[in-house]
């Protein structure tokens, strides 16, 4: 699986290629599916371009996508969006169109009870492990481990040099922790197309879009989330028949 994150935190001041409005996101998620998507990571956005998870932007946006694609959308609940846990759980409850599924980030506060408010809507839970943080040793002993879509392994670690070390780390740091559920791993910045790789060679899911990285393999601008996904089919194939 190669999931298309569209959009991530960034703004209109990392460029007019990343798509902000729900129409834009639309476009751009046809787009992705169109070069080989298979599920969608977005960041509904307010009209000054911040995160948010007010029910009315979630159902505009989550619509204007469906309008366009089949496969699944999901999106973040990051405590940037709404940093006060008991605020953000009452946000999500207050959802009106739900996702497909919902990133939680496990070493932020209140990650626990916004998971089981989700499964009990019935949102499917990426369990955002972070490296750099106690997220692997939480989750190793969540009791919703076993109920979770899938593990995101996200390697924060935005050294090109490095960053493949830190993802081993994390995933050996994970070790059983994900419960037999299925593994995404991928990076961001420097690191997003190393990780894709190593992803690719290990056999694991990944993820790549303008959230991760605003570059091509070879360092030239990416002028759209759909090159970046034709570009990280190439890679995350390559890498995966390379012995």
């Amino acid at each position: 699986m190669v999931q298309v994150c569209l959009n991530g935190p960034r703004g209109a001041a990392d460029g007019a290629v990343v798509p902000l409005t729900p129409e834009a996101l639309a476009e751009s998620a046809a787009a992705a599916v169109a070069a080989g998507a298979t599920d969608i990571h977005v960041h509904p956005k307010t009209p000054c371009g911040g995160d948010t998870l007010s029910p009315r932007v979630l159902a505009t946006t989550l619509e204007a996508i469906r309008a366009r694609v089949s496969v699944p959308v999901g999106v973040t609940t990051g405590a940037w969006a709404e940093p006060d846990p008991a605020a953000r759980l009452e946000r999500i409850r207050s959802w009106t169109v739900l996702p497909d599924h919902a990133s939680v980030n496990w070493h932020e506060p209140g990650a626990e009870d916004l998971a089981a408010a989700l499964i009990d809507r019935g949102v499917g839970v990426e369990a955002g492990i972070w490296s750099g943080t106690d997220g692997a040793a939480r989750f190793a002993k969540s009791p919703l481990g076993p109920e979770v879509l899938r593990v995101l392994a996200e390697v924060t670690d935005t050294s090109p040099d490095t960053a493949q070390d830190t993802a081993h780390a994390l995933l050996s740091d994970l070790g059983t922790a994900p419960h037999g559920r299925p593994v995404l791993l991928h990076g961001e910045d420097g690191g997003a197309w190393p990780v894709l790789r190593l992803a690719g060679h290990l056999g694991l899911a990944t993820r790549i879009g303008l959230e991760d990285t605003l570059l091509l393999p070879d360092g030239e601008p990416a002028l759209s989330n759909a090159q970046l996904v034709a570009a990280g089919l190439v890679q995350h194939g390559s890498a995966r028949r390379s012995p």
